[in-house]
């Protein structure tokens, strides 16, 4: 007898058990994404996906590939590193908020190399994917895991990396060796940086919600005007601006954010003025949006100021309220808030 539910009780158990905390940095791992504005966004922990515990499952799936794998290579005479002695953890790099963890270093046994030092990355692949690398290799197949490997390479001042992916069809083992360019590591960095430090949302890669890339982004509807982001914390906030050194700082309390804070925010919200995309100006000590022909005031809830949350739930409904002494008496005397 076919269990319908079983399956879906397991996801949810995986879902539940899942740690959905956003990470404070900026990755290595996505850093080759075509588009400055999806890396802005998830830097500022805008439009984040929300996984299923089957998709949970499938990356579970990929991480539990790399330690098998790493012993494979260590029969097959590779002498590796996968844990940094110094910290008892994963060998990691950290540039300000630019930061990622890498597979392990490879420090003698590669066969075309075997004196050489290498950067090692494990992945593991589709059938289709699989059979892409085969044929066009790593760097036009896979861009965003090169570019990875060219950030770990400048990181650790290792001028080799080797590549090392599975089928998860049929277990076949693909491994090519990558060589460290300079020229892309910088630019990578900069990229990085850059992205970091913008107060403003970067351009798209394309205008043009039909293009292939967009077609199928997690952010598309946020992007192109469809949805507003509903995310308040300090990341989309108008008082946070992020320093070289990887510190945050507010402007309104003047003070360092520190990234436990930045989850929940504090009740001085003020929205970011590129996630509403509507026209914003500052007056009468407060930060106020013009919805229609009303100006909303943004800020900690008072009678005719709106909280960030209500804004976006609805910034037409807080327009509406303005004035509404029985509507900003149940707000101010008994805590309601549009949602």
């Amino acid at each position: 007898m076919k269990i319908e539910t079983l399956a879906d009780k397991i996801y949810q158990g995986i879902k539940d058990a899942s740690d959905n905390t956003p990470r404070s940095h900026l990755g290595a791992s996505i850093i080759g994404h075509s588009c400055d504005r999806y890396l802005w966004y998830s830097f500022r922990w805008i439009a984040r996906e929300d996984f299923d515990g089957r998709m949970l499952r499938l990356f579970r799936r990929g991480q539990d590939e790399e330690s098998p794998l790493v012993g494979d290579l260590r029969r097959a005479g590779l002498k590796i590193s996968d844990i940094d002695q110094k910290t008892k953890r994963q060998f990691s790099f950290k540039n300000g908020f630019f930061a990622g963890s890498m597979d392990g270093i490879i420090h003698s046994g590669v066969p075309e190399s075997p004196l050489k030092e290498h950067i090692l990355e494990i992945k593991t692949h589709s059938k289709k994917s699989f059979e892409a690398l085969e044929k066009a290799g790593v760097e036009k197949s896979k861009p965003m895991h090169f570019a990875q490997m060219q950030t770990y390479m400048g990181a650790m001042s290792i001028d080799r990396a080797l590549y090392v992916s599975v089928c998860k069809d049929d277990d076949r083992i693909y491994a090519e060796r990558v060589r460290f360019d300079k020229a892309i590591y910088e630019a990578i960095k900069e990229r990085a940086q850059r992205i970091i430090a913008s107060d403003r949302m970067p351009e798209p890669m394309s205008t043009d919600p039909t293009w292939f890339e967009c077609k199928f982004c997690s952010a598309s509807d946020v992007c192109f005007g469809k949805k507003i982001a509903q995310e308040v914390h300090c990341r989309t906030c108008s008082n946070v601006t992020f320093l070289p050194t990887g510190k945050a700082h507010c402007q309104h309390w003047d003070a360092e954010i520190p990234t436990d804070a930045q989850i929940n925010g504090c009740d001085q919200h003020v929205i970011h003025p590129d996630i509403l995309q509507i026209p914003m100006e500052f007056k009468d000590g407060h930060v106020q949006w013009k919805v229609g022909d009303v100006w909303v005031k943004n800020g900690e809830a008072a009678r005719d100021v709106f909280t960030s949350a209500e804004i976006l739930a609805d910034a037409k409904g807080c327009a509406s309220m303005i004035g509404d002494d029985f509507a900003q008496d149940a707000r101010m005397e008994l805590g309601a808030r549009l949602v």
